[in-house]
């Protein structure tokens, strides 16, 4: 029987993506000069996981490239090198490539074999105590790479537990010796006495020359199941002709061996595999930490056992409640009414219970976002001579898969920002009496029915001052303006706003905080900023747990009644007359704590009668927030606060200003959900919502 291997490969990308993300922080984490036995074998372990994993689907270019990680993370691990600042940057660069490989076979694209050779010179050169390669050398190295090697020269140095594992050393040589003519020379230099001679330990060692034309695939084939139970090298050896061409090359440099595809294995070789332990680099117990968001936005997602296990319990309780219903209507009677009432009681508690349950299922811990920035903070801070330390806490709040996978480029503009204006360079903070070190702290935690996320920093904060001297340049505010500290920060989200003195390629441009607030506002969340100036600023973002279901207030205006999502509300007062006032410009306004606000007329905006049209005293004030800026929405009662589920009413119908979404409520009857920024954006143009009354 012949298996489809491609049902495999979407498993295999998402696996390897997560071994990338251990094999990063773990690298991050290393200190040079220092080795955590625990933390160097996990990065290997999740190198030899993808490079095990590709070999055996076919992708022979990532096996080979992560063979060569695997060999110098390997002599890391076992202490004959010494970790260092350059070798660890030059693992970061690998799961770089790495990466881009796995995304580029992934979409059946082109793998850049530039970029993978380049990285692979580097990775080797170390290996060899070597500087990388020259760029100006590459084409004389390149045409001596084309030059088919003579024969090989093989170290071959099993560990002494190799034999335990069902491999048999001479076996792999006489499988050599199958390539071409072989010259073998063995090593007893560490036999021991006959009295400590243990017959189940390999003692010997073997230096063997291979001749012959032979591709290093085929010798990676026969080392292939013992790579990890031996000390191997393997050096072309080339004609004289190319050897001279090459003058500045080692000759017989040290080079690891290739893995080679092995998706057809003899058989007989599956029972000495050893190392099945090592495939899987994160533990199988955090089974809901394995899904794409970090590889782009992956269509399946992996649930913890214990989440299923609840979700099936929850539904043989809905089904026992189910029967006993059926039950109660089989000769139903009015003595049967307080049971039918308890029984629907109990429905009403699991359904709600179930609704949870599968909510459940697609929360994943933030960690899934917040697991980038520790690289984004190592590259940025190096790249801009700075010192800046990176605090997360909350890595464990769960929230909605769909919010993870949309608020990672805001939040990554975010941090970047933090990085580039609000932390200052080492000596500006020492003069200030500051660490030299700055700190940036992410933290996310849940309040109510909402996840916080906070970027703080104890940088330089935001300058009042400059912002407002910038907005009046561009005709933003008027100069006699009276606005407040909050009023001055929104300013920073205007398109195109920046006070930076020069653009770089990391910000400045003004290009990006707007995108910011609508793609948080698209979540049905809100963003604020709190800052100091000399002692630091944060961004504060408040989204919903899930885009499923929303917390809303019914309202009525006429006969309608529409969804405010409660995220938006600030409080809901009745006005009365002297609260309220015409000014010009603005139009009706009320005074809210010496703040006055505009009044939006929600029948107007809607184009339907209200009750209470003629007096806004007879209706309700309903204060909400959007876009940073707030307004009274004006509404004939409020009903009550429900949970909805959402309906996408651009799916079903067509994208409407004002209009979020819809929900069918409890009687059937349909509610439309009120977009807030949108309806403040409304009102500021004076524009009806005629799309909505034309299909009416």
């Amino acid at each position: 029987m012949v298996i489809d291997m491609a049902q495999f490969h979407q498993v295999f990308f998402e696996e390897s993506i997560e071994g990338l993300d251990v094999m990063e922080s773990g690298l991050l984490n290393m200190d040079p000069g220092t080795v955590d036995p625990e933390e160097i074998n996990a990065i290997f372990r999740a190198a030899h996981s993808i490079k095990g994993g590709s070999g055996t689907f076919g992708f022979s270019e990532i096996a080979s490239f992560t063979h060569v990680m695997e060999t110098l993370l390997d002599e890391m691990r076992d202490g004959r090198r010494a970790v260092t600042a350059q070798a660890v940057e030059a693992l970061l660069r690998s799961v770089d490539v790495l990466r881009e490989m796995l995304k580029s076979v992934s979409a059946g694209d082109e793998i850049d074999a530039d970029e993978v050779r380049s990285q692979q010179n580097e990775l080797e050169a170390i290996l060899r105590n070597q500087a990388a390669v020259d760029p100006q050398q590459e084409t004389t190295t390149a045409a001596v790479d084309d030059v088919t090697p003579s024969g090989w020269h093989i170290v071959f140095r099993p560990h002494s537990h190799m034999m335990r594992t069902g491999n048999d050393p001479l076996r792999i040589i006489r499988e050599l010796a199958e390539l071409g003519d072989t010259e073998v020379k063995g090593d007893a230099s560490l036999v021991p006495r006959f009295a400590e001679f243990d017959p189940e330990e390999c003692f010997l060692s073997w230096e063997i020359t291979l001749h012959g034309e032979v591709d290093r695939s085929a010798v990676a084939d026969v080392f292939d199941w013992v790579e990890d139970d031996c000390d191997l090298s393997v050096a072309p050896i080339y004609p004289e002709a190319a050897t001279e061409a090459q003058p500045q090359a080692a000759p017989l440099a040290v080079q690891p061996v290739a893995a080679a595809p092995v998706p057809e294995q003899d058989e007989r070789r599956k029972g000495d595999r050893r190392n099945d332990d090592r495939r899987a680099p994160v533990d199988r117990r955090q089974g809901d930490r394995r899904n794409g968001p970090a590889a782009g936005g992956s269509s399946s997602i992996r649930v913890d056992i214990n989440k299923i296990d609840g979700l099936i319990n929850m539904v043989g309780e809905l089904v026992i409640t189910q029967s006993m219903l059926s039950l109660l209507g089989e000769d139903f009677g009015m003595d049967r009414v307080e049971r039918l009432q308890d029984g629907l009681a109990q429905l009403e508690r699991h359904t709600r219970e179930l609704q949870e349950s599968v909510m459940q299922i697609r929360m994943l811990p933030i960690s899934f976002t917040f697991s980038r920035f520790p690289r984004l903070v190592h590259d940025l801070s190096t790249k801009m001579g700075k010192k800046i330390e990176l605090k997360m806490s909350g890595e464990h709040t769960e929230v909605d898969k769909t919010v993870i996978e949309k608020i990672g480029d805001p939040l990554v503009h975010l941090v970047r920002n933090s990085l580039d204006h609000g932390i200052e360079m080492p000596e500006v903070r020492k003069a200030a009496g500051k660490p030299e070190t700055g700190t940036v702290h992410l933290n996310a935690a849940h309040r109510g029915g909402n996840i916080i996320i906070e970027i703080r920093d104890d940088g330089k904060g935001l300058d009042r001052d400059r912002i407002a001297s910038k907005a009046v340049e561009r005709g933003l505010i008027p100069e006699d303006h009276n606005l407040s500290d909050q009023q001055i920060y929104e300013l920073i989200f205007q398109p195109g706003f920046s006070t930076a003195d020069q653009v770089s390629d990391v910000s400045g441009r003004g290009v990006g905080m707007d995108v910011v607030r609508r793609n948080i506002n698209e979540l049905g969340g809100n963003i604020e900023i709190e800052s100091e100036l000399g002692e630091g600023s944060a961004i504060i973002i408040r989204l919903p747990l899930t885009l499923a279901i929303l917390d809303g207030q019914t309202i009525s205006v006429g006969d309608e009644t529409y969804i405010v999502p409660l995220v938006s509300i600030i409080e809901s007062i009745q006005p009365k007359r002297e609260m309220i006032n015409l000014v010009a410009g603005r139009g009706e306004t009320f005074k809210l704590r010496n703040e006055y606000l505009p009044i939006v007329r929600l029948h107007e905006i809607f184009g339907i009668d209200s009750v209470n049209a003629s007096e806004l005293v007879d209706g309700l004030l309903v204060v909400v927030e959007g876009d940073g800026k707030r307004c009274g929405l004006f509404v004939d009662d409020l009903i009550g606060q429900q949970q909805v589920v959402i309906k996408s009413l651009e799916a079903n119908y067509r994208r409407v200003d004002g209009i979020s979404g819809a929900t069918i409520l409890g009687d059937g009857s349909v509610a439309l959900i009120l977009d807030i920024p949108g309806i403040i954006r409304l009102a500021s143009e004076k524009k009806p919502l005629e799309s909505l009354r034309k299909s009416a």
